[in-house]
């Protein structure tokens, strides 16, 4: 069995100390394999905002997997915004903009779906989804295969149907080739577990959406700081998603789905 803690949406220069020493705290005592984080590092894609986010990864355990966000682009600069959009974010994060995890249980790839040209929409092209499929069909069935990026693919309530990932139809068909399993993102700052055969009719392929929810971040739009941890052991699933409690100051458990492959199905929950 594989322990992933699935972060996102950090957005340091607008964090609450107290949730990020808790978040941390939390982290650490998991004992993580891996820790992916999908995204949104910075809320200014500021320098100060890109070192505060890299000595936080820096505190916690085991290995790391990142993708850039939408908000770890310059807004205001211009021209860093079109010539050369993630050079924080590569300085000071990772400079693979295209990371993969291997081991005996799971396969974790990391696709960047972060765009200069737009303010907050991301997408993803036909050059990255055929390359996710050749390098996941290179994977045998037994393993979980994982792709993350910031943008989600579905969202289970329809409020943010325009902010999906764009061309995301023509990624599920190819990522439905090489057996994509889950789906990892952020980006809407609220938690979220489905499967995608809802919105892609794809015979014989239903990938497991996993949203994460803001880690640190004050912009909650309602909802309450959390984080999710995966436990793979294939062809099982648990996503346990843990909550900041302010009166306790601490992240404590408050759902936990267990799923299960099952084969030319798809995810059932167990």
């Amino acid at each position: 069995m594989r322990t992933l803690i699935h972060l996102s949406d950090l957005h340091f220069g607008k964090t609450d100390p107290r949730v990020v020493a808790a978040c941390r705290t939390r982290v650490t005592a998991l004992e993580p394999d891996l820790i992916v984080v999908s995204g949104d590092f910075t809320q200014r894609a500021k320098i100060v905002e890109f070192e505060q986010a890299r000595d936080f990864l820096a505190t916690l355990p085991g290995e790391k997997l990142t993708v850039p966000g939408n908000h770890d682009i310059p807004l205001w600069n211009v021209c860093a915004r079109l010539f050369t959009p993630l050079r924080n974010y590569t300085r000071f994060i990772s400079r693979d903009l295209s990371p993969i995890y291997r081991d005996a249980e799971m396969v974790v790839l990391g696709i960047n779906t972060a765009r200069s040209l737009t303010w907050k929409d991301g997408r993803i092209n036909r050059e990255q989804a055929a390359e996710a499929r050749a390098r996941l069909s290179e994977i045998g069935a037994g393993v979980i295969k994982i792709i993350v990026t910031h943008h989600p693919f579905d969202d289970g309530d329809l409020k943010h149907e325009d902010e999906l990932v764009g061309r995301g139809g023509m990624a599920m068909k190819e990522f439905a080739a090489c057996g994509a399993d889950l789906l990892l993102a952020g980006h809407f700052h609220t938690s979220y577990t489905g499967g995608t055969a809802r919105r892609y009719k794809i015979a014989g392929h239903s990938a497991l959406v996993v949203q994460a929810g803001t880690a640190t971040s004050t912009r909650l739009r309602g909802h309450a700081n959390s984080f999710n941890v995966l436990r793979i052991d294939p062809p099982r699933v648990e996503v346990e998603i843990l909550t900041w409690l302010p009166d306790r100051s601490e992240f404590e458990t408050t759902e936990t789905k267990r799923y299960e492959r099952i084969p030319g199905t798809g995810f059932t929950r167990i």
